[in-house]
């Protein structure tokens, strides 16, 4: 990368092509915005009346302190002036208002990183947001990052997947909302006072979950005693090259949620509906991705291969065992995919060790796929509960469900005289459980997968905790 000197606001020469992080301003930022992050509300306010509460003069401070650091900081990326203006601009405004739900529309407006996808290029974001799967509140997080945007990937965005809104991202530091399992930057998470009429970027941290994946895998290869194609075995073993699978399936599957024949609000974002519709999605999206990784491949795309595996056993070791049991719609995904190869005996648990039938996993992956399309394609003209109806039907078909289950009875069982969103509280939290071999996987791999919790590239080949 091509160094640039500009002037540091504090004094002195820096190049623009120094990393963030190395900057005495950042820690500054950091441990500033650290303090700031235990004095608010969950909806990012500071509630002065609360017990051991700051004084407004410290919070004043800190926040000076914060916008030092990022004026300081800014000049390493010149590409972000107009947003750290605003950013700057919306802290002040936040002062303003005794530190009451903060509004940072105008600088989230004014940070555009799909607009300049460059390989490599840091970013330096600040913002009040929850993180998914991470912190619920509206707390400050600061973020630098880096964005993923090899010339091979910026091809398949320009000539087969288009997708002007997605960003590769890595992590090179972090406050505490990161520290978690969060693996995305979404605009949809920060505080605003309204909605912008569109979003025009989202983020996915390619590192994170290419750490993770290498960490779960591994010790589910081990426990299950799996035997992997030496190609994938060298793959689980590189950090760099599952990122590189991570990022095209994260591009395929994010244009996935707006192709096909769907219905008019695909990712159901808007509508209340069981969450086995948000499962059969996630897993259209991710099937549509191995789908087109199986292409690529046959066409000599050396990244092909590595997204099947990826999406193969991300979905079926991780997702499944993964989080509470509540409406957890991805693993729900992953175990439908896993029951639908065993039940066409691409998977095999025998002798206690597992087996999988290479060569007809592509073909059968991809018939789950195409079950899963005609289910949509079908949806388009029935009526909302129909429709809730045959995917469940599809689910159950390979899937157990709860035996109490009202909705496993059909339709005599439910009151059809209620609109169909108040339905939705007869479907159980749990409305497919595990079945005995993940009940047994999830306690083997609870350990690696809860030290997985903050993982980057620079932690991924430390030793499970």
């Amino acid at each position: 990368m091509t160094e640039i000197l500009v002037q540091d606001v504090a004094g002195g020469d820096i190049a623009t092509g120094a990393r963030v992080i190395d900057h005495p301003a950042w820690p500054e930022l950091k441990n500033a915005v650290e303090e700031l992050r235990g004095w608010q509300s969950a909806d990012g306010s500071i509630d002065f009346t609360a017990d051991r509460a700051p004084s407004h003069a410290a919070v004043e401070a800190t926040v000076d302190r914060i916008v030092t650091a990022v004026e300081r900081l800014s000049p390493l990326l010149p590409h972000d002036t107009a947003y750290h203006r605003a950013l700057v601009a919306d802290l002040r405004k936040w002062a303003d208002s005794a530190f009451a739900v903060p509004d940072f529309l105008d600088s989230l407006l004014a940070f555009q990183p799909a607009a300049e996808r460059i390989d490599g290029l840091q970013h330096l974001v600040l913002f009040p947001m929850y993180t998914q799967n991470g912190n619920p509140d509206r707390n400050f997080e600061a973020v630098v990052l880096r964005m993923v945007w090899p010339e091979w990937l910026a091809e398949l965005e320009r000539t087969r997947y288009d997708n002007p809104l997605f960003c590769g991202i890595t992590f090179e530091d972090f406050t505490a909302g990161y520290d978690t399992n969060s693996a995305v930057l979404f605009p949809e998470t920060i505080a605003v006072r309204q909605a912008p009429e569109r979003f025009t970027w989202g983020g996915i941290f390619c590192d994170r979950e290419a750490a993770r994946f290498r960490r779960v895998t591994e010790e589910a290869v081990r426990v299950l005693g799996l035997e992997l194609p030496a190609d994938i075995q060298d793959m689980i073993g590189d950090q760099e090259r599952c990122e590189q699978a991570f990022v095209l399936w994260d591009m395929v599957h994010d244009r996935t949620h707006s192709h096909g024949d769907l219905p008019f609000d695909p990712f159901m974002i808007k509508q209340r509906q069981p969450f086995w519709m948000y499962g059969l999605e996630e897993l259209r999206c991710d099937l549509t991705a191995f789908k087109e990784a199986v292409k690529l491949d046959a066409e000599g795309n050396r990244h092909g291969r590595d997204v099947q595996y990826a999406v193969l056993f991300d979905r079926m070791f991780r997702f499944p065992v993964t989080g509470d049991r509540v409406r957890n719609y991805d693993g729900l995904g992953g175990q439908l995919l896993f029951a639908y190869l065993h039940k066409h005996d691409v998977v095999r648990w025998t002798d206690n060790t597992l087996q999988i039938d290479w060569d007809r996993a592509p073909q059968v992956t991809n018939q789950l796929c195409a079950e899963i399309e005609k289910l949509y394609r079908d949806g388009i003209d029935r009526p909302k509960l129909v429709h809730w109806f045959a995917a469940y039907d599809l689910v159950s078909t390979y899937l157990a469900p709860h035996p109490g289950s009202r909705w496993a009875k059909g339709p005599d069982a439910l009151d059809l005289t209620q609109p169909p969103r108040k339905l939705v509280d007869d479907v159980l939290p749990d409305e497919f459980p595990l079945s005995m071999f993940y009940e047994a996987l999830a306690k083997k791999l609870k350990n690696v997968i809860a030290s997985t919790k903050g993982i980057t590239a620079e932690t991924a080949d430390r030793t499970a905790a």
